[in-house]
């Protein structure tokens, strides 16, 4: 299972990851662009958008990539360690 995050603080990236990986997933994580988005997002199971912290620019990008290729998307405000485990323990099959 993979996951993408989009937004989020970038002190956050590893701890996100930390968490991603005890939760069983493989995680990419987007703190800020860093060059075209787009051809780095690939096709995960999941694509969680941190909406409090990320560009409205990187925001329309992550989502018309996920509604292209048919990848679910979350909708979080917050940015901490604790919405990103509520997250993937809804998404959890």
């Amino acid at each position: 299972m993979s996951v993408v995050i989009v937004g989020g603080n970038e002190c956050m990236v590893c701890r996100y990851e930390q968490i991603c990986r005890q939760k069983g997933y493989k995680a990419k994580v987007f703190a800020k662009e860093n060059g075209p988005m787009k051809k780095k997002i690939g096709s995960p199971d999941l694509m969680i958008l941190f909406t409090g912290t990320v560009s409205h620019k990187m925001m329309i990008c992550a989502t018309q990539e996920a509604k292209k290729n048919g990848i679910p998307v979350m909708h979080v405000h917050s940015s901490s360690a604790s919405a990103l485990r509520q997250a993937l323990e809804v998404h959890s099959p």
